[in-house]
């Protein structure tokens, strides 16, 4: 986890939400030398995947412009992390997660973390549980393709999940600098170990916490920490760290969801419809 998510919201919403200044330009720079000119905005994204370009919240201050303070901004990146020392892209399919206990000491993800922090607005995210038969198979080494049933986890309260994110750039040198696809502008996901006490609100059957589901969970910032994870001035790894603390218990719900989200192709809001109960049958 995180390997897919929901994100509904239309961008004038996460702008109320996060007090954004600047709007979803196209992304075609480094140094902060992404255009200015809103470009069409996306339809809502039911069924998000690695390498799919996803809106991020960030601080950074606008090229060229008299003031050089930070300005709240929303952009489009893509989801995949490709570090500015790659010889190519073709590593950030891999790299959608970042783990928090590692994110300040791995050469991926280690510059980023200490300048490059973003928000990654979704409605929640899915998860897989497998089927009991499936999982005996598993533990047994006998292959099989297990059978897994999905279930969608988002705030009790319906508010937005605001995943801690990373953000980076990656020239691609085969191109001129005034190519569209000079520059790649690509992010991740952190996670940290899922919550182990009771859910806010549980399905009737099933999991009763984060953990019966997953032993990872993006990290879920609230609203009381978005300024000081944006904050570019904030370099200093170990203070950095005290950022990556989980957030309160019990915020969070989870139900079961078709299985039809597990087809990258299916993309629409009956993705997020709530089951009365799951369609395979699972561990519990």
């Amino acid at each position: 986890m995180c390997g897919r998510y929901a994100a509904s919201r239309r961008p004038e919403d996460l702008a109320g939400i996060f007090d954004i200044e600047l709007g979803v330009p196209p992304a075609r720079a480094e140094s902060g030398a992404w255009g200015e000119e809103p470009e069409e905005s996306p339809a809502p994204d039911y069924n998000v995947a690695p390498t799919k370009e996803v809106y991020a919240v960030l601080d950074r201050p606008v090229k060229d412009a008299d003031d050089p303070r930070p300005v709240r901004q929303l952009r489009r990146l893509r989801w995949g992390l490709v570090p500015s020392w790659a010889k190519s892209p073709e590593g950030g399919a891999r790299m959608i997660n970042a783990r928090a206990e590692t994110v300040h000491e791995k050469p991926s993800y280690r510059r980023a973390f200490a300048a490059r922090r973003c928000i990654l607005p979704a409605d929640g995210y899915y998860e897989w549980v497998t089927g009991k038969d499936e999982r005996d198979l598993e533990v047994e080494g006998r292959r099989k393709r297990p059978r897994k049933q999905p279930y969608f986890v988002l705030p009790a309260d319906g508010s937005v999940f605001a995943m801690a994110g990373l953000y980076e750039f990656w020239r691609d040198r085969t191109l001129p600098d005034d190519h569209p696809r000079a520059w790649w502008v690509t992010c991740s996901v952190i996670t940290t170990e899922a919550e182990t006490t009771p859910l806010a609100v549980a399905p009737a059957e099933g999991p009763r916490t984060l953990a019966d589901i997953h032993p990872r969970m993006p990290l879920m910032l609230t609203p009381d920490r978005w300024d000081a994870w944006l904050d570019p001035s904030r370099t200093d790894p170990d203070d950095l760290r005290s950022l990556l603390d989980p957030p309160p218990p019990g915020l969070m719900r989870a139900y079961p969801v078709s299985t039809a989200v597990s087809n990258v192709r299916n993309n629409g809001p009956e993705l997020l419809k709530e089951l009365a109960g799951p369609e395979e049958g699972t561990l519990f």
